[in-house]
């Protein structure tokens, strides 16, 4: 199984001192825009090394933890590049804030075939046997993590069809319920009792990213596309291509790579829906009712 040994310090100062030598401090450290939950920074240490920090309240550090062991994951399928985790943290003499230190990604100028690489690559993933992150069953992962900033269940299950009713739709419609009337609620539980009318089980299981969208997706020093940000657990890989729709970004030159690598089962475009319905929901419970309509729509549509 999967096993992540992270290195965590008490201070900031002190994971310097462990990884790069008494000799070293940082001497600059730049805010970086983009993310919803963490606060992110750029350091830059007296040698000139280069770091990525998170940043949240202490009782957070989990989101740390399990997004180590979700780029750890991907990282051991081989297919994909993602940045290296160096150590967590909880800085004592900072008020106690969490923090992840991981390799900064330069970026730089994308390779001429970025995108069909990245399709190739998101299609090899999805294809690597899954034996080693999942304890039992088919589908699952080795423990829960975080979907942004709220808990994602990841409970083993031997199908992919009630794992996606019990461990993504249900608990999300449930922290959603008085969004709903009663006449809608209805609905939603006739959409959850015969969600095997509507989806199929894969033809294996697959390590997803889990939240594939195009932010959580950027060029590293290679020009080649580099995963960043992920909520992993072993699912249907229409999952994830359904998520690179939901708010864009991805070509087409992307999803004619990846098909000529792994197929899809026919029907996708029948289904994309309902798995973005997991992701729409999410964004309800964590950001307010501008999503609802988008919620109302797709539960109409399949009831």
């Amino acid at each position: 199984m999967i096993s992540v040994t992270l290195p965590h310090y008490t201070s900031l100062e002190q994971a310097i001192t462990e990884l790069y030598g008494a000799d070293k401090k940082v001497v600059q450290t730049s805010r970086i825009s983009g993310g919803d939950i963490n606060d992110a920074y750029g350091l830059k240490l007296s040698d000139g090394t280069r770091l990525f920090m998170k940043s949240n309240a202490r009782e957070n550090v989990s989101f740390f933890t399990c997004e180590a062991v979700g780029l750890q994951a991907i990282a051991m399928t081989q297919a994909i590049s993602t940045p290296s985790i160096l150590c967590s943290g909880v800085d004592e003499a900072r008020g106690g804030c969490a923090f992840l230190l991981m390799d900064f990604i330069m970026g730089g100028s994308r390779v001429a075939n970025y995108w069909e690489t990245l399709g190739r690559q998101l299609a090899a993933m999805h294809q690597t046997s899954t034996a080693e992150l999942i304890s039992e069953g088919n589908y699952g992962f080795l423990q829960d993590n975080y979907i942004g900033a709220r808990k994602q269940m990841n409970t083993p299950h031997d199908k992919w069809i009630p794992f996606f009713r019990d461990c993504r739709l249900t608990p999300q419609f449930a922290d959603a319920a008085n969004c709903f009337t009663q006449s809608e609620r209805r609905n939603i539980s006739k959409l959850l009792e015969h969600l095997q009318d509507y989806l199929v089980e894969p033809e294996h299981p697959s390590l997803l990213h889990g939240d594939l969208w195009s932010g959580n997706v950027m060029a590293g020093d290679d020009g080649k596309a580099w995963l960043i940000d992920p909520a992993v657990y072993v699912g249907h890989a229409e999952a994830d291509l359904a998520m690179t729709e939901l708010f864009g970004g991805f070509p087409d030159t992307f999803y004619a790579a990846y098909k000529e690598v792994f197929p899809m089962q026919s029907g996708y475009e029948h289904r994309r829906d309902l798995y973005n319905l997991y992701q729409l929901l999410n964004h309800l419970n964590l950001f307010g009712g501008s999503y609802l309509p988008s919620v109302r729509r797709i539960v109409g549509k399949y009831i």
